[in-house]
Order: structure tokens, then C-alpha cells, then sequence
């Protein structure tokens, strides 16, 4: 009803993880609904004029959210180091605003192209920005390659990548963990997005192929087609 699609990836153990990822997904729903009618609601971290009021909204949730797991980690002993990954996009007609925090990513499949739409909070990420011909390789087997540089819940302010695009007809998006696409190439996403069929059946066979290939972290993906 809102047009909001998330996924958000919990850590800090399963328990604690868990209530990372729900909390921040709790209070992400609930921004978005207050603010939906642009009705009286409190915009703490104010608001950024060179983005839209659905990217704003996306934005201060995403940053409610993270202040909310961060305040809740400090408040138990239990909780302790606890944290999630977030994307979301925000759709209205055939405007998208997305935002990430961590390794979940969403990726975009138009014009039969594969494209990533956020970029990876990682210590992967910034070594390459440093030095784009790193050997590949390499990373794939340091021991530093799982390190996110930001995550929600882990420190009291975080910063948020926001994008906004126009959605082309018949344009899928994917929203996913990092337990799914860190055992597939882009070519095997980009033929299962393009491959025609109804977004539930891709959907499986995305959780299949990562399986497969002996996918054991959290699988998971949201899976949507903008009608053509």
C-alpha cells in the first residue's frame, strides 16, 4: 500500500540480528506512513532540497531507523554489537527512490542490462575506489572481505545513499542480501531477470541458483516488475 520495499540483513549473531533487521524495518514502515500525506511529523535530521519528498522520506526513515538500533544496542547487554544492512525503495507511479546502508543490494534489469543501483558498504568497495586494479582474486579470499565500513545500528548518525530514476516500462528490480548474489555472477542474474517469466517463479529460481552453488548466509530477495 505504501509502495515501500525493503530487505535488511540483521548481524551481530541470529538472535540479535533478528531484532536489528525487524527493528529497522519497524521503523522504516512507520516513517513512511506518517509522513505519506506530508501531515504533521518531525524531520530531525531536515530535509535536502535537492531530492524529492519521497527520497527525503526514504532518507529520514532509513536515519529514524538506524538511530533507533543504535540507541537499542547501548540499552542491553544483550543487544551489544547487534546491527543490519537496509535497502529500500520507495515507489510512486514511475518514480523510484532507493536507499542502501551495508552490502544488500538492489540492482536494476532494463533494456536487457544488468545494473547495480547502490554501492556496497564495504572494505572491498574502498579498496578498490582506492585502486580500481587491485587483483580481484586477491579480495575474493582476504580475510578482510566480509568488513562493512557502515551499517544501520552501528554508530548514533549514519550516512545514507540515496538515488532516485524514473522507471522504464517493464523494468524488474531486485532487493537482496549479500547471501544472494555473493554466489552468483551478474550473468547469471541479469538471465534470470530477463528471462521473461512471472516475478514469483524468477524469484525462486534466484534463491535456487544461489543455493546451488552452496549458499549457506541468509538468502533473501524482493523480487518486482513495473507492469510494461
Amino acid at each position: 500500500d505504501l509502495g515501500l520495499f525493503l530487505v535488511a540483513d540483521g548481524m551481530g549473531g541470529h538472535a540479535v540480528g533478528e531484532v536489528a533487521a525487524r527493528m529497522a524495518a519497524d521503523t522504516i514502515r512507520s516513517f513512511v506512513a506518517r509522513s505519506r500525506d506530508g501531515g504533521k511529523c518531525t524531520w530531525p535530521f531536515g530535509i535536502d532540497p535537492d531530492c524529492s519528498f519521497a527520497a527525503n522520506r526514504l532518507r529520514t526513515a532509513v536515519q529514524l531507523a538506524n538511530r533507533r538500533v543504535f540507541r537499542a544496542s547501548e540499552s542491553r547487554d544483550e543487544y551489544t554489537g547487534m546491527g543490519t544492512t537496509v535497502v529500500a525503495a520507495l515507489i510512486e507511479d514511475d518514480q523510484l527512490a532507493f536507499a542502501g546502508v551495508g552490502d544488500s543490494r538492489i540492482y536494476a534489469y532494463t533494456d536487457a542490462s544488468l545494473r547495480q543501483l547502490t554501492t556496497d558498504d564495504s572494505w572491498v568497495t574502498t579498496v578498490l575506489a582506492r585502486d580500481p586494479e587491485v587483483d580481484a582474486a586477491t579480495l575474493a579470499t582476504h580475510p578482510m572481505r566480509h568488513v562493512l565500513t557502515n551499517a544501520i545500528g552501528a554508530r548514533d548518525e549514519t550516512e545514507v545513499e540515496i538515488g532516485e530514476r524514473t522507471l522504464a516500462n517493464g523494468e524488474v528490480l531486485l532487493l537482496c542480501s549479500d547471501g544472494l548474489y555473493g554466489g552468483l555472477e551478474d550473468e547469471t542474474l541479469g538471465d534470470i531477470l530477463g528471462s521473461g517469466v512471472d516475478v514469483a517463479l524468477a524469484a525462486q529460481r534466484l534463491l535456487d541458483a544461489a543455493l546451488e552453488r552452496g549458499g549457506t548466509d541468509n538468502i533473501t530477495a524482493v523480487l518486482l516488475r513495473r507492469a510494461a
